[in-house]
């Protein structure tokens, strides 16, 4: 079984910065690709942006810029920066992870989401 953890969400105002991380941890074999969608009130999950085990990255047009998506794989975790936030950022932010376990080969795998919160 896996497990992914995030933390650092929260309020900031116009302008502000937050750093999101997500942990995984449990069976693990191997980590393909990490990254974060996320889903504002009464839209569909999108993707904000991924990074792949070598290092390899990808950001929604909406963020290219202003956010920055890193992992440590020692750590199995990822980390998104996200500055210069905007109202129009205001969603709960999921971790998404691609990872080959001992006990279901390669699956996806979903954090349980991080509000953020961005308005004066």
């Amino acid at each position: 079984q896996v497990q992914l953890v995030e933390s650092g969400g929260g309020w900031v105002q116009p302008g502000g910065s937050l750093r999101l991380s997500c942990a995984a941890s449990g069976s693990i074999v191997s980590i393909y690709t990490m990254g974060w969608y996320r889903q504002a009130p009464g839209k569909q999950r999108e993707l904000v942006a991924t990074a792949t085990r070598d290092g390899s990255t990808n950001y929604a047009d909406s963020v290219k810029g202003r956010y920055t998506i890193s992992r440590d794989n020692a750590k199995n975790t990822v980390y998104l920066q996200m500055n210069s936030l905007k109202p129009e950022d205001t969603a709960v932010y999921y971790c998404y992870s691609n990872i080959w376990t001992t006990t279901r080969g390669r699956d996806n795998y979903w954090g349980q989401g991080t509000q953020v919160t961005v308005s004066s």
